[in-house]
């Protein structure tokens, strides 16, 4: 059974940070690439991050660059988004996506509030 498991969202004053973890199972989280997706009320889901299978190649939203980085543990099946510098407007329900092909799964979700 694949599963993407989200944590480490919370409530943040402007200006902070969190630190998003994805966990993985049920597939090899290896060769797959990862991304994390954002959606706020009203709004829809938009890329935040990626990063290939190696972790060579990343790329970013232009909202989030020089604020946010992705980054994963192949050994630990883990997938990150650091995230600094927070805003009101990155407040969202945060998704973790894993692609390979046609294989496309998603997690739950955590929710980022940045509100004072």
């Amino acid at each position: 059974q694949v599963l993407l498991v989200e944590s480490g969202g919370g409530l943040v004053q402007p200006g902070g940070s969190l630190r998003l973890s994805c966990a993985a199972s049920g597939f090899i989280f290896s060769v797959y690439g990862m991304s994390w997706y954002r959606q706020a009320p009203g709004k829809e889901r938009e890329l935040v991050a990626g990063i290939s299978s190696t972790g060579g190649s990343t790329n970013y939203a232009d909202s989030v660059k020089g604020r946010f980085t992705i980054s994963r543990d192949n050994a630990k099946n883990l997938v990150y988004l650091q995230m600094n510098s927070l805003e009101p407007e990155d407040t969202a329900m945060y998704y973790c996506r894993a692609r390979r092909g046609r294989e496309d799964y998603w997690g739950q979700g955590t929710q980022v509030t940045v509100s004072s």
